[in-house]
Formats: C-alpha cells, structure tokens, sequence
C-alpha cells in the first residue's frame, strides 16, 4: 500500500474519505514512540515491522 491510498469509510451513510496510506507511513516512521500494547495490535493486524 502506497502513501497516497486512500479508504473510503461509510458512516451512517455518508462516506468519508481516510487517508490511510499516510497514516501507515507516519505509524511505521514513529514505531519507536508507540506501546507494546498498540505495536501488538498492529502486529495482530498483520504489520510485519510492528513486531519486536
């Protein structure tokens, strides 16, 4: 997935563009500051770099 993917979110009806790509991006750039809950959770969801 590249920087630039974007996931569209339906809520109550309406859509609602997320920019997920870039919050991947900036996620994995600051893994250093994330928990080890929330670097789990990631891990959980298949991110291989959320692994220690």
């Amino acid at each position: 997935m590249g920087r630039s993917h974007v996931e569209v979110v339906v809520i109550d009806g309406e859509e609602h563009p997320v920019k997920l790509g870039v919050w991947l991006s900036n996620t994995k750039s600051r893994r250093d500051k994330l928990s080890t809950e929330q670097l789990a959770a990631l891990a959980a969801l298949g991110l291989d770099w959320a692994e220690r």
